[in-house]
Order: C-alpha cells, then structure tokens, then sequence
C-alpha cells in the first residue's frame, strides 16, 4: 500500500516552479538592457574616442613631429607620405640613423613640430657684482 501511495504522488509536479514562470523572461530584459548600456558607456564608447583621436594624431603627423613607437623607440619624423601605411623615423640625428616604422605602431606624440620645448631655459636675474 505504501508503493500505491509513492507512485500516485510522483506524477504530481512539485510545488514552487519546476515549470518556468511566463513572465520570468519579460522581467529579465529590462536588466539586460541596462546592462548594455553601461557597457556602452563604460568601455565602448570612451574606446572608440580614443581610437578616432588616435586616428587624428596619425593623420596630422609631420615632418619633424618627436613621436613614441609601441616598441618604446622615440625619434623625428624625417618623411610623412598619407598613402603609405608606414614613415620615415630618425632615433640618431647625429649619426643620420633612420629607420622606417608603420604607422599602426605610433602610441604618442611626444612634440609637434613647431611646439615650444617643454623644459623652458630659466634665466637668472641675479647681477653679478
């Protein structure tokens, strides 16, 4: 008698949602979206602005502008052509060492040609006596 009893409950579905709720998923997409949006907002969209004034900064190289390669070699730009996809860097004026670079590897501009120096010369006021 006690089987007859187990087996007439186990057709029965268990109280509490073995079968999913109909609005369980309608409920859940409001918190999806806002998940996305501050993905967006968080990581998309601040790189995206970085990738186009990186874009800029490459467009608007020119001879003479002191830049940063990804491989931490800082040198002048000697020749700048907008349909080559690399420039001409000089590291060593002296000994007129030049190297030719892709454009896809310049992280910095480190100075404009044109641009005041960065460490300005201190003159002294003190007369000497």
């Amino acid at each position: 008698m006690d089987m007859l009893f187990f087996m007439q409950d186990a057709g029965t579905p268990p109280a509490g949602g073995a079968q999913g709720q109909p609005g369980g998923l309608i409920t859940m997409l409001p918190m999806f979206a806002m998940m996305f949006i501050v993905m967006y907002f968080l990581v998309m969209r601040p790189q995206s602005k970085q990738r186009k004034e990186r874009e800029l900064m490459i467009s608007n190289l020119k001879k003479n502008d002191h830049i940063q390669t990804s491989a931490g070699i800082y040198g002048i730009v000697k020749q700048v052509k907008p349909e080559d996809p690399y420039i001409i860097l000089c590291i060593d004026e002296r000994k007129d060492v030049c190297i030719r670079v892709s454009k896809a590897s310049i992280t910095a501009l480190e100075k404009a040609s044109g641009a005041p120096d960065s460490e300005p010369k201190v003159e002294t006021t003190e007369k000497k006596s």
